[in-house]
């Protein structure tokens, strides 16, 4: 969902994990009753669009903080690793920046123009670097 993945192929193709699509509408359902994601049904024959709501935008912070908990715990690759490392060196200032991005994609609400790189693009320019690095 924080890369812009929002319809159910997408996340399913992206996923590093190889999620199997039983797995994930069961996890998308879930998600859903609990509130952290909405569901916009366009009708039939046409995609499902999944957007973060308010309570999951407000998860970043928790989530960098986990990040970083598993880069001092656990073993990873620079792929996996690469956005906690850059999310923990941001701190709140770009937690800040990435949940009003979120929030401008997922919930419609006005941001005004920056000239620096948004921080989505940052985190995907860092993990396409690392991508390319490992595939050397």
């Amino acid at each position: 969902m924080f890369g812009n993945r929002r319809h159910f192929r997408v996340l399913q193709e992206s996923s590093e994990e190889g999620i199997a699509s039983n797995i994930l509408a069961d996890r998308l359902r879930r998600l859903v009753s609990a509130g952290l994601l909405t569901r916009a049904d366009a009708g039939r024959g046409r995609r499902v669009t999944y957007s973060l709501t308010e309570a999951a935008i407000e998860l970043v912070p928790v989530m960098a903080a986990l990040g970083e908990w598993g880069l001092r715990n656990r073993a990873t690759t620079p792929t996996l690793r690469v956005r906690a490392e850059l999310l923990a060196d941001g701190g709140p200032a770009l937690w800040e920046d990435f949940m009003a991005e979120l929030r401008t994609e997922h919930l419609g609400v006005p941001r005004p123009p920056g000239g620096d790189p948004s921080a989505a693009e940052r985190l995907a320019a860092a993990y396409a670097e690392a991508v390319a690095r490992e595939e050397v």
